[in-house]
């Protein structure tokens, strides 16, 4: 591994968390330390693969070529990985935030075996899983920036801290929007004409400063208080006791995306899961599905309306057979070689079990125009005996819907004016479906059953392609884009270097003929 280099930003960045730590949590500074060289060399090999596989880079000797023109190196071949930008990132907006998905996962790495939350219930112990993926989303670059926190904050917050606090908020009638979040958490506003909003502890002072107006004329109230919760990798959706969850507003950058919440996303989670769950129902595979609903949101609109949003979601817990064991996909790419070796040790049988598992019912949710944003870190298959068994789905905020589908299906849907989760392009709709669900998704687990058991990726494609091909109500239409000689690409970084939204690229497809 190359040794970090001891100038440049990266390492005055590395000295600034170093003397936090020292003050902070000393008992970290040295592992801290140690872990940078590690942490640089994990975040530049995936921005190394990612320019290459995004044509901003030539691609250079040394690396395994993959599916979906994915290439992975053994090292990042430079010691910061901002050095793998130069003439790219001419603003040095991206190198900020390359710099600090290193820094955060060499305090990550540092505070692996700290704070572990004890598992006794199934999304309790889902959420320690969790932390197996230690860098992140398997593909961004940027899977462990948090643009907007400092050291203390990460130390306070991140998924390693293993608890943080909600606080609340009492709003007036007038100006909350939405369901009465309060009442479900049993928290009393304390006067009559207020309902309760959750908060996360750190967004609270960001909405104490941003809407000091409010808070002055009383349309907003300090309530005394706080809920202990547990964060998950996802960060502003918090698990409660008995396995409850709530998404807040966090007006930080994760990955591509500043945290907060929109008032669409509150009022659609409702309706959607309502739709979803009449469609799991018809599904002949629908006994195999968990959505882990959205019953409730509720968002105060004053300014963009992101700062006070909250969602509630359903979680795992009382939902499991006892055999049952719920596995979070960031973690699955860790665990993937002990579940094959639980049920006998053949990968090919292991892949069309969890392919058959995984694939059908999203491609006939696609036909009726709804496309599930199913990568790993939104899955949580269940297995028994290390056999796939069923998949809980959950996070209905990135998924896409078509008005033609879902009309000529016969469906209708009332969503919040100018929701962007609706799409009239075709195209758009299956991108989604095919980059989390084929890419991001499956395409990682066939790379790591070729490392534990040496699965052929190009026999473990087949496989898959016989699934797709077996799928019943899968429409001729979509059959033939899935299968066609290439297929679009997220392309995370080039998104990143714009400031747009989704861009993608054409890549060769190996379930083509």
């Amino acid at each position: 591994m190359i040794r970090l280099a001891t100038t440049g930003r990266l390492a005055t960045a590395a000295a600034h968390t170093e003397a936090a730590l020292t003050v902070h949590a000393p008992h970290l500074t040295d592992a801290f330390t140690g872990n940078l060289p590690t942490a640089a060399d994990t975040i530049g090999r995936r921005l190394r693969a990612a320019l290459v596989r995004e044509n901003l880079t030539p691609e250079t000797p040394g690396g395994r070529r993959h599916a979906f023109h994915r290439i992975e190196y053994h090292d990042a071949g430079v010691a910061d990985p901002v050095e793998l930008l130069t003439g790219i990132d001419t603003t040095g907006t991206f190198a900020t935030e390359i710099r600090n998905a290193v820094i955060n996962l060499a305090i990550a790495l540092a505070r692996a075996d700290h704070n572990l939350p004890t598992a006794d219930d199934p999304d309790t112990t889902a959420v320690r899983l969790e932390r197996l993926a230690v860098a992140g989303h398997n593909l961004h670059p940027c899977g462990r920036t948090r643009l907007g926190w400092d050291t203390t904050d990460v130390l306070a917050h991140d998924l390693e801290a293993g608890h943080t606090r909600i606080h609340f908020i009492a709003v007036r009638d007038d100006t909350h929007l939405g369901d009465d979040l309060g009442y479900l958490l049993g928290i009393d506003p304390g006067k009559p004409g207020y309902r309760i909003q959750p908060v996360h502890a750190w967004q609270l002072d960001t909405v104490r400063t941003r809407h000091t107006d409010l808070f002055t004329d009383g349309t907003l109230r300090h309530i005394d208080g706080h809920l202990d919760a547990i964060p998950t990798a996802a960060l502003r959706t918090l698990l409660l006791p008995g396995g409850r969850y709530l998404k807040l507003s966090l007006d930080i950058q994760v990955t591509s995306t500043r945290r907060s919440i929109s008032i669409a996303s509150t009022r659609n989670g409702p309706a959607l899961s309502a739709l979803l769950n009449r469609l799991i129902d018809d599904d002949p595979d629908g006994h195999r599905l968990l959505l882990m609903t959205e019953p409730a949101g509720a968002a105060v609109p004053a300014g963009t309306g992101r700062d006070l949003s909250a969602i509630a979601r359903t979680g795992l817990t009382g939902r499991l057979q006892p055999t049952e064991q719920a596995i979070p996909g960031g973690a699955l790419p860790h665990l993937i070689g002990d579940l094959v070796d639980q049920t006998g040790g053949n990968p090919a049988t292991w892949l069309t079990d969890y392919t058959r598992l995984l694939l059908p019912p999203l491609l006939r949710l696609l036909g009726h125009g709804i496309a599930l944003e199913a990568h790993l870190q939104n899955c949580l298959p269940t297995f028994r005996n290390g056999h796939p068994h069923r998949l809980a789905l959950r996070d209905l905020a990135g998924l896409r819907l078509h008005p033609g589908r879902l009309h000529q299906a016969g469906h209708t849907l009332d969503l919040w004016p100018g929701s962007v989760i609706t799409t009239n392009d075709t195209e758009t709709l299956r991108a989604k479906l095919a980059y989390t669900a084929l890419q991001a998704h499956l395409g990682e687990l066939v790379i790591q059953l070729g490392h534990t058991h040496n699965l052929d990726e190009r026999h473990a494609w087949h496989l898959i392609r016989t699934v797709i091909d077996d799928t019943p109500g899968l429409t001729t239409d979509d059959h033939t884009w899935l299968t066609a000689e290439t297929i679009p690409h997220k392309a995370l970084v080039r998104m990143r270097l714009a400031g747009t939204g989704d861009i993608h690229i054409p890549v060769s497809n190996p379930l083509h003929d």
